[in-house]
């Protein structure tokens, strides 16, 4: 969450009018996140979120976004509920943006989960897989190994100004997954960004699941992995398997993987490793110093490209014998 479009209490007070929420006694920025424009609100009738969405969101998907978010509430995910307006609809427009408010969840996010929360999560991230099964919009990822390929192309002629030999190493990671991403895995509805920021916490329990702006169709068992490389990594770039085993238990006990998903799974985390290394590159040499998307070093994600493609199978991870 972040602040790039400023809004006056005039222009929050003429929004509101379309709702039944009451009238502002305050309103916010966070400050948090790198993609949209969003606001803790008080109102009379409650606490809300107002995101105004920003243009990496195209409007013509947040109906997608806050469809599914509808849709799991109703099937028991604890996850902010869309609010609709007077008129029926759930997104509006404030200061030029598409626009739309949320319920709050209590909670906080985890900056040092331990295992407990890391199986908490492990469970939750399956709960939503099973309970999105039936929804019924659709939504290809727009960042699988297509989409990374286009980035790629455009982030290749300055790679490896970020580092001497990056070109090589990721044309070479590109003719892996060609000749091998996994095609006939479960799919459906994913979150795709499901990283400690996402997930809110009171004490050890789980409270709720945000930030579905990622969400699309896809792999179970790819975000599973991108789960792996978002918790189970610590400060120091090492890979906790303690985390990890607690992670994959969880999500276990929910759904349990098929066999081809265990053999999948560490060429599924190489890939997510590469998809947010690549998001970060490329905003890392195009975007300007002082612009207001945040920039996000990439070594990060590089260095765990790099731990998994040394792993030969799921065990390794800490995923028990099916």
């Amino acid at each position: 969450m972040a602040v790039y479009t400023d809004i006056s209490e005039e222009e929050l007070a003429a929004y509101l009018k379309g709702y039944a929420i009451g009238e502002t006694l305050s309103y916010k920025g966070i400050a948090e996140g790198s993609e949209n424009s969003n606001f803790l609100l008080h109102t009379t009738g409650g606490v809300f979120i107002l995101t105004l969405y920003e243009k990496r969101v195209e409007r013509a998907e947040l109906p997608f976004f806050l469809g599914l978010m509808q849709h799991l509430a109703q099937k028991g995910i604890n996850c902010p509920l869309p609010v609709a307006r007077s008129d029926g609809e759930l997104i509006g427009e404030l200061a030029g943006r598409p626009a739309a408010i949320i319920t709050f969840l209590e909670g906080v996010w985890m900056r040092r989960p331990t295992a407990t929360h890391c199986r908490e999560v492990g469970r939750a991230l399956a709960g939503m897989h099973v309970a999105g099964a039936d929804f019924s919009m659709h939504r290809p990822n727009r960042l699988s190994v297509a989409g990374w390929k286009e980035l790629w192309e455009r982030a290749r002629p300055m790679a490896d100004s970020y580092e001497p030999g990056l070109v090589a190493e990721i044309d070479a990671e590109f003719a892996a997954f060609e000749k091998g991403w996994p095609v006939d895995l479960p799919t459906g509805v994913i979150h795709a960004d499901l990283f400690p920021d996402n997930v809110f916490f009171l004490g050890n329990s789980l409270s709720g699941l945000i930030d579905f702006y990622f969400a699309c169709n896809d792999l179970f068992a790819y975000d599973l992995a991108t789960c792996i490389n978002a918790w189970c990594f610590e400060k120091d770039h090492s890979f906790n398997q303690t985390k990890a085993r607690a992670l994959l238990a969880g999500y276990q006990s929910v759904r349990p993987l098929e066999e081809a998903e265990r053999r999948a799974l560490p060429l599924l985390a190489r890939g997510s490793a590469l998809r947010f290394m690549l998001t970060r590159l490329y905003d890392w040499l195009t975007i300007p110093d002082g612009a207001l998307v945040q920039k996000r070093d990439p070594m990060e994600f590089i260095r765990r490209l790099r731990f998994h493609r040394h792993i030969a199978t799921a065990a390794e991870y800490g995923l028990k014998d099916a």
